[in-house]
């Protein structure tokens, strides 16, 4: 082989060969159809700058929104015992949790981080509904009751992030008995005058629905969120009507007193910082008594 074709032909065929583009460079949005390049999407904090659909994020942009400067720990959970009931459908519990763990990098649906937000310690929890949904099991329920632990131990308010299908099946009654334990939990942050704030995503369903995802002292939920606890389908079927137009809706749920606020996700970083000022000051929003200072303003990064 000469100089010619073992050097000159691949620089050649470099330079004229067509490069290969990844295929996730455009997102198309769900609802309009419209194709959005990735950075203007991230740049808007992946909701669509046509027709301002809110797309599902993980966890971990989640946590990168709230926190001071996209900065946080996240906390080691604790260990559980992966298949308690040695469950088997289609295929076996412990492969889809291994898939499941790979696809996302994290050990379960939810993960727990704490941080600075507005200049105060925060502990967050928030779900990842690309981990088999979202759903809750033994090893979500531990992390829960860690996350309140934390909070408690910090003395810093507690945010939960819900995006959960419910319940996993895979723990039949075991993942059941995480409703009750999460909400004892709930119990110990309360006692100790710390906010617990809850921001309900698209969608939030099931046994969270049931238990702490509505327990919040201010519920907040991203616009056109799907908030309920069995699906539209199921619910016709029962009752055999036909449910008006956007039920189950986060716009149908403020209507009717189901949520506190709709809040478009760029708004709802400097809410939280604004909310737990004020749940932990309790200082009113009315005009200042004499002697007292009004509220400062609070700037949101």
């Amino acid at each position: 082989m000469n100089w010619l074709t073992r050097l000159v032909r691949p620089k050649l065929q470099a330079l004229v060969a067509k490069k290969e583009l990844p295929d996730n460079l455009w997102r198309k949005c769900p609802s309009c159809g419209q194709m959005v390049f990735h950075r203007e999407l991230e740049a808007n904090l992946f909701v669509c700058p046509h027709c301002e659909h809110h797309l599902r994020i993980g966890a971990r942009q989640r946590l990168k929104m709230l926190f001071d400067g996209g900065d946080y720990q996240m906390i080691e959970l604790p260990e559980t015992v992966a298949d308690p009931l040695r469950f088997r459908d289609l295929r076996r519990y412990t492969e889809r949790l291994r898939d499941a763990q790979a696809r996302t990098g994290d050990i379960e649906a939810l993960i727990v981080a704490h941080g600075m937000m507005g200049g105060s310690a925060a502990v967050v929890a928030a779900f990842d509904f690309d981990f088999l949904g979202g759903s809750m099991g033994v090893a979500v329920g531990e992390a829960f009751l860690a996350a309140a632990k934390l909070a408690v131990l910090q003395d810093a308010p507690l945010v939960a992030v819900a995006a959960s299908g419910g319940a996993r099946m895979q723990e039949g009654i075991l993942s059941l008995m995480q409703l009750p334990r999460t909400v004892i939990a709930l119990e110990d942050v309360k006692a100790a005058g710390l906010p617990y704030i809850v921001i309900l995503t698209d969608p939030t369903s099931g046994g969270v629905t049931a238990s702490f995802a509505m327990l919040g002292d201010v519920a907040i939920a991203e616009p056109g969120a799907v908030i309920c606890f069995a699906g539209a389908r199921v619910i016709e079927k029962t009752i055999k009507e036909k449910l008006p137009e956007g039920f189950q809706r986060a716009e149908y749920l403020l209507e009717h007193g189901m949520v506190d606020i709709v809040a478009p996700r760029r708004e709802i970083r400097p809410l939280l910082v604004r909310l737990v000022a004020l749940l932990r000051n309790r200082v009113p929003v009315t005009e200042p008594e004499a002697g007292r200072p009004a509220l400062p303003a609070i700037a949101a990064s």
